[in-house]
């Protein structure tokens, strides 16, 4: 996240368009899937933020105290509504993730967020740091092995009938629901990048 400045830009910008295009997805779905979305284009958002080289972007120590308690309220949030059997898990671990992130980022020994990844061992628990590698990991490496086509692991044409796109997109305009599975893949690998950073 914070090693190579061009490192830093490539996942800042995949998180920003990301982002953007959660917020193009809110206007062309409703109900549950609208609420996703948004969650997950404040996801994208605020991991942009984060990854922003340190030249760039070195925010006053007061930032992560904000920044917790935005994911902490979306964390709550989503802790409503999987009560409710409505939102995704993922959703809520990955705010639970941008809480312990920010609240490591601002412990006392770092120099800040940008600055306090170059050194080992800067900030957060390495169990918890590892536990969410791990999550993280079989989570891209599930959403990534939905992404691959039946009819391609099987050797088989991915197109639908006579050439044309294959069946089951979603609204018009946001690409479908492999496109939501890419953000949400797009968004898993950044968070493995945060946390090895970390």
């Amino acid at each position: 996240m914070h090693g190579p400045a061009l490192s830093g830009w490539l996942l800042a910008a995949l998180c920003a368009v990301t982002g953007a295009y959660c917020l193009l997805r809110m206007r062309a779905c409703a109900g549950e899937e609208r609420r996703a979305a948004g969650g997950e284009a404040v996801m994208g958002f605020g991991m942009a933020f984060m990854a922003l080289p340190a030249a760039v972007l070195t925010p006053p120590g007061w930032s992560w105290a904000v920044y917790a308690a935005v994911f902490g309220a979306t964390a709550l949030h989503g802790l409503v509504a999987v009560r409710h059997g409505g939102h995704h898990p993922h959703h809520l671990v990955s705010s639970l993730a941008m809480v312990y992130m920010a609240v490591a980022m601002a412990a006392p020994g770092t120099a800040g967020a940008h600055m306090g990844h170059a050194a080992a061992g800067a900030g957060g628990i390495p169990v918890l740091t590892g536990g969410l590698l791990l999550y993280y990991a079989v989570y891209v490496l599930r959403t990534g092995a939905g992404l691959v086509p039946a009819a391609a692991a099987a050797g088989g044409p991915v197109n639908g009938p006579a050439g044309g796109p294959a069946p089951g997109g979603g609204p018009v305009g946001t690409g479908g629901p492999e496109m939501t599975l890419a953000c949400r893949l797009s968004m898993a690998l950044g968070m493995v990048a945060m946390l090895v950073a970390l």
